[in-house]
């Protein structure tokens, strides 16, 4: 019964991710097969909290008190993660669905005359305490921009509810889980961008 319950859950998720053009014109990039990327996590809330410094002050303040610096090591991982493993795992994913078109993006490509912004505006850490589990989730916007104009925005996308699980041991890691969502939102991202953009 737990089982069937999860995978009710797990399909939920799956059924409820979506990717969406909210403003912009893709055509202007139809030509481009070089992009640049950054990283944007301003504003970004965390699962119940309002404000991640909430939720990152919280974690912190649990985490110390029934072990002696545990909070403050874990404070760094979570803003390690994102350059170590998070922001790997989605241009990994993303260029793997891309390279077919011969469509690369990576921060070595900075004098692309576009560049793609992956702003996360939400996260859904998850947990899995042995008898539960709850996968991680990520949603974010995708703004494409011009390299030396930033604040001129080609086009947005809004991608929503992507999930990150893993089936090993290290599903206990909240980096893991979060890790895993970025790979599905890089993966996901790539199928739609090519779908849209260089197959037509």
């Amino acid at each position: 019964m737990f089982y069937v319950g999860i995978c009710v859950f797990l399909i939920t998720v799956v059924n409820a991710q979506k990717i969406v053009l909210k403003s912009g014109d893709l055509s202007k990039i139809k030509g481009e097969k070089f992009f640049n990327i950054k990283y944007d996590y301003s504003g970004m809330t965390v699962g119940k909290y309002k404000t991640e410094e909430e939720y990152v002050n919280d974690k912190v303040q649990n985490y110390n008190k029934s072990d002696a610096g545990r909070g403050d090591k874990w404070k760094e991982s979570w803003v390690s993660d994102r350059e170590s493993r998070f922001q790997v795992k989605f241009e990994e994913l993303l260029n793997k669905y891309t390279e077919g078109a011969k469509v690369f993006v990576g921060t070595e490509n900075k004098d692309a005359k576009y560049t793609m912004v992956l702003h996360t505006t939400f996260t859904e850490p998850g947990f899995n305490v042995y008898v539960t589990k709850k996968p991680a989730m990520i949603h974010a916007e995708l703004l494409i921009v011009e390299t030396a104009n930033p604040d001129n925005v080609i086009a947005t996308i809004i991608t929503k509810n992507n999930p990150g699980t893993s089936m090993g041991n290290n599903d206990y890691d909240t980096g893991e889980r979060i890790q895993e969502a970025y790979a599905k939102c890089g993966k996901e991202l790539g199928k739609w961008l090519i779908k849209q953009v260089w197959k037509k």
